[in-house]
């Protein structure tokens, strides 16, 4: 099969339209899974065991499944408790849950990693708990942990395609679509890659940005 540019420019603007439902559900998921993920590093250091064993629990049990099998459950399960969300919706919410269970794991390194010293200090000051957190370890554990959370970003952003399975159609099923409705395999795919390719350039790109913006603030 030849290569028809022709071809190729005219389905820039589907796969483009598919590329943006891509990073909708990314930029909402992992809104999710940063929020999420610190409330549960917050709540699996708990001293309460009716608090943090639950968390552990539920964080390995999602850790355990695959993705797909997660999309699905929150897809058919949701109608049937009255909860009835676009395809979208239902898979940036599950992205974002999934994606929680791990980075809660990189919040907990990165607060383990503040030295005792901090919060010895910050108890000396008769600091209320809830400002220990926000002023002191917080500020300090976030941006020992911004590569790895980046890094999630991309990961997550690469898990898109599996959208299809709950009708979500992103760029990756738009080219499926293309390549059933004209049977031409190279294009539409190929470009699909290209997209993923360079959207996936440029946050990497922005993520070297923030943190040696975080670096820099750190070193100060």
């Amino acid at each position: 099969m030849s290569w028809d540019w022709d071809y190729a420019w005219d389905i820039v603007p589907d796969l483009w339209d598919g590329m943006k439902v891509a990073l909708e559900a990314t930029v909402y998921g992992y809104l999710i899974a940063l929020a999420l993920g610190l409330v549960l590093a917050l709540a699996r250091r708990n001293k309460h065991r009716w608090i943090s064993l639950p968390i552990a629990l539920l964080s390995e049990l999602i850790r355990a499944t695959p993705l797909l099998v997660q999309l699905f459950f929150m897809f058919y399960l949701l109608p049937e408790i009255g909860i009835r969300w676009e395809p979208l919706t239902v898979g940036a919410v599950t992205l974002g849950i999934h994606y929680a269970t791990y980075t809660s794991e990189v919040y907990r390194s990165g607060i383990d990693n503040v030295p005792v010293g901090q919060w010895e200090a910050a108890t000396a000051l008769n600091l209320p708990r809830r400002r220990v957190w926000t002023s002191v370890i917080l500020p300090q554990a976030v941006p020992r942990v911004i590569p790895a959370l980046g890094n999630y970003l991309i990961a997550m952003f690469k898990d898109t395609p599996q959208l299809i399975a709950i009708t979500v159609v992103e760029v990756f099923s738009t080219a499926r679509e293309l390549n059933s409705e004209t049977f031409r395999t190279l294009e539409p795919f190929t470009m699909a890659g290209l997209f993923y390719l360079v959207v996936a350039l440029v946050m990497s790109g922005v993520l070297r940005l923030v943190e040696r913006r975080f670096g820099r603030v750190r070193s100060t």
